[in-house]
């Protein structure tokens, strides 16, 4: 017996290692075409309405000269109904056979990657069908990637493709469905990338998604818009106030990013509290902070002021004072303070917190924060009772 060990074959010489494959590794086009007729056959699936159908992963597809087998999508008739019945066979046939999910998902990003391969129709189908597989679970929405292709994205092909994609997969689920699987992978902010960079407008986006009866996509990322430019104009405000910038250097820049954003002023003087009152370390003793955020907040009254020129927007206010207070348990009897102090500075006035009072307030605290406002709201309505008298008596 020949106790030597056998020789590794060797390529012009040099030794090289061989290793066998794991099946699973492996993705034959093949093998998935057999494993979709397969699985039409078991589900039941009429073969003569699907043989038309492409196996879009499984089709030995070289992308310059695409060969394309029986079962072919493209072929298909252009309707919903008809891409559903496919996905479910995807869905079945990947669900049974795991191995294939990854294989598939990268034919599919490589089939994006080509749109401009394929007609209209063609590029219709494909977009209905993906929308579908997203919607089910089947795809993942980091498959989207491939449509930030330059070329793609230059000559419109990705907007379009879009538009059929996000119909069927809104159809399927629902904007938070679809909302919640792009954020996911962090995609929720990127739509507008679908439209070369001197189109990328919340305005052009939402115009043209709109017309094409998307309109529910147009709101989500004006939203996501909005959110994004609250988000920075807190930011920039909290470094503004951390360097001590003229409060008229504040209010001017937080006017043009109101006008540029379309943002309310109620909405801006909450974002404006908010950064107001992280700009301090607060004391730990609540006997303290009373005073000291007397002392802090009268000396941010002009800027408040400045953005409670609307009743709604001195409601507001009063609601975030009442949140604050309620969730930061050493503010819980600075309440009725901050507010005297507010109406003081002109930053508050009767008539809105007469209607926080009475109905507008929400639960947090309430109990409390109304008992200590109490004598504050009586001398309030009988001020404004003397000065009706004085109106009449001055007619």
């Amino acid at each position: 017996m020949n106790n030597q060990k056998q020789q590794k074959p060797t390529l012009s010489g040099q030794r090289f290692k061989t290793r066998k494959r794991d099946e699973k590794e492996r993705f034959d086009p093949t093998q998935f075409q057999d494993c979709i007729i397969q699985g039409l056959t078991e589900t039941g699936t009429d073969l003569e309405a699907v043989a038309k159908f492409l196996d879009a992963s499984g089709a030995k597809l070289d992308y310059h000269d695409m060969m394309r087998t029986d079962v072919c999508v493209f072929a298909a008739q252009e309707d919903l109904e008809t891409m559903q019945a496919f996905a479910q066979v995807f869905n079945k046939l990947i669900r049974r056979y795991k191995y294939l999910e990854k294989g598939f998902e990268d034919e599919v990003k490589k089939l994006l990657l080509f749109l401009k391969g394929f007609s209209e129709s063609e590029r219709n189908k494909l977009a209905m069908l993906t929308g579908v597989l997203l919607a089910n679970g089947t795809l993942n929405a980091s498959i989207l990637n491939s449509l930030y292709n330059e070329n793609l994205v230059k000559e419109g092909v990705s907007a379009a493709f879009a538009v059929k994609l996000f119909k069927s997969w809104i159809n399927e689920k629902d904007i938070n469905a679809v909302a919640a699987s792009l954020r996911k992978v962090s995609m929720d902010n990127r739509l507008m990338e679908l439209f070369p960079a001197n189109k990328q407008s919340v305005e052009h986006f939402t115009k043209y998604f709109t017309e094409a009866g998307l309109k529910e996509l147009s709101e989500y990322v004006r939203n996501q818009q909005t959110i994004g430019a609250r988000k920075e104009l807190q930011k920039e405000l909290q470094e503004q106030m951390s360097r001590g910038d003229p409060f008229k250097d504040i209010i001017l820049y937080v006017k043009e990013e109101m006008k540029k954003n379309n943002i309310p002023e109620p909405v801006v003087i909450g974002i404006i509290w908010s950064s107001v009152m992280s700009t301090v370390e607060w004391n730990k003793k609540e006997e303290l902070v009373a005073e000291q955020a007397i002392k802090h907040l009268k000396q941010y009254s002009p800027l408040l002021a400045a953005f409670t020129t609307q009743g709604q927007s001195e409601l507001t206010l009063l609601l975030k004072i009442q949140e604050y207070c309620y969730d930061n348990i050493h503010f819980m009897k600075a309440f009725q303070k901050i507010v005297v102090l507010f109406y003081k500075a002109e930053v508050l006035s009767e008539e809105p917190i007469l209607k926080w009072y009475k109905d507008a307030h929400v639960a947090k605290g309430k109990s409390v924060f109304l008992e200590q406002m109490k004598k504050f709201v009586e001398w309030l309505k009988n001020a404004e009772e003397e000065s009706e008298s004085e109106a009449e008596e001055g007619d």
